[in-house]
């Protein structure tokens, strides 16, 4: 039975690299060497200069192209490390076409980097396809889609923004980090770039940061393993092993949570405090339908709204399970601040105008017992209600 034949969860343990061939030991084998000896002056060996190919990143690199469906993977020192090697196929003059709503690192590199060298950009709308349509120009060159978006959680027609893309001549790029290749596949939906942060869902220990691009085409993996070399921004082999060992459980890890992620929604949805929901599997989400069709699942990660800033205030102060900190996709919860953490690169006019209130927190549901965070969810809203009670009674000035 060949690997291919495997479920997905199954590819996770039994792949090309389930054993190594020379030990049999079965974990890939770290090599620190920066350099390799070659044998024969006229005929040089797989390896010469690490920064070029190493055997460990190789490893990875060659386990998420198979996981994603693609020919070749790359693996980047972080999320945003791969996002801009992408992002250095494109020339002077190029234009890009991105989800308004888009992670603050991205926006940043967008706006203040990338502008620098003659590059165009336009914000839209991407579940607006015809707001997609009018942005693009005769130079449009990427259509770079998140989705879900974060923080809000907007959904995205892949197949529908590829085609688009094709029809002009344009890459499609997709952020696959919120729901990993165990719960989307954008290249089987036609996109041509797939990029991760390792750093969250992939890795899920908090213990690396990393970055990964995959793509099914020869040309352009050419052109974009030209770029990774070329950049250099490559990831260290301590940090590959550990994202390695990370996807093994990968399957599990996004299931739990995943889970927990929706019983969780359904209590916040239901709770007075809270103002409004964003999370896929809702369904009064309206991408609800689309999720269930171009995805195996909403993920783990959801957004909510307090009625205003006084009462996320009191809610942070006083829940006890989450760590309160950027980052998401680990075995531990993470409740964010999208304002003052992952879109704080953001100008607070440019965040108000997507809606990325200052009432607004992201949380990425762990491994916890999801009866234990809503506990703890609901002791932290009774020190809020109770806040507002005295505030109301004129007790404080």
């Amino acid at each position: 039975m060949e690997n291919r034949e495997y479920s997905f969860e199954t590819r996770l343990l039994h792949n090309r690299h389930k054993i190594d061939p020379n030990t049999g030991a079965v974990s890939v084998a770290i090599q620190h060497a920066s350099t390799f000896h070659q044998f024969d002056i006229d005929h040089f060996g797989s390896y010469d200069y690490s920064r070029s190919s190493n055997p460990t990143r190789n490893a990875l690199e060659e386990v998420i192209a198979e996981l994603e469906g693609g020919t070749n993977g790359f693996a980047f020192s972080s999320g945003i490390a791969a996002i801009s090697t992408a992002f250095l196929l494109l020339s002077s003059g190029d234009h890009v076409v991105i989800s308004e709503d888009v992670y603050g690192g991205t926006y940043r590199l967008i706006t203040e980097v990338l502008s620098r060298y003659g590059i165009e950009y336009t914000f839209v709308d991407m579940t607006n396809l015809n707001q997609v349509k009018q942005a693009i120009k005769p130079n449009t060159e990427v259509l770079y889609v998140e989705t879900p978006s974060n923080p809000l959680l907007k959904v995205t027609d892949i197949k529908a923004v590829s085609k688009l893309a094709k029809e002009n001549n344009a890459l499609t790029f997709v952020d696959n980090t919120f729901l990993t290749p165990a719960l989307q596949k954008p290249l089987e939906l036609g996109a041509d770039v797939v990029l991760h942060s390792a750093t969250k869902f992939l890795s899920g220990h908090s213990d690396v940061v990393a970055g990964l691009a995959v793509v099914k085409d020869e040309k352009l993996a050419k052109r974009l393993g030209f770029l990774q070399n070329s950049f250099g921004a490559i990831l260290g082999v301590q940090d590959a092993w550990l994202v390695l060992r990370g996807l093994k459980t990968l399957h599990v890890r996004l299931e739990q949570s995943q889970k927990s992620a929706i019983l969780l929604a359904e209590f916040l949805q239901g709770h007075p405090l809270i103002d409004k929901v964003y999370y896929p599997a809702l369904e009064s989400h309206p991408q609800h339908l689309l999720q269930k069709n171009q995805a195996d699942g909403p993920g783990a990660v959801l957004s909510f709204e307090f009625a205003n800033e006084d009462a996320l205030h009191s809610f942070v102060s006083n829940v006890k399970i989450p760590v309160f900190a950027v980052s998401l996709g680990s075995v531990e919860s993470i409740l964010s601040y999208p304002t003052k953490m992952s879109h704080a690169a953001m100008p607070k006019e440019e965040r108000e105008k997507r809606g990325i209130k200052n009432s607004l927190l992201r949380l990425s549901v762990g491994l916890e017992n999801p009866n234990d965070l809503i506990k703890d969810f609901s002791q932290a809203f009774q020190h809020v209600q109770d806040r507002q009670y005295i505030y109301h009674g004129g007790e404080r000035q």
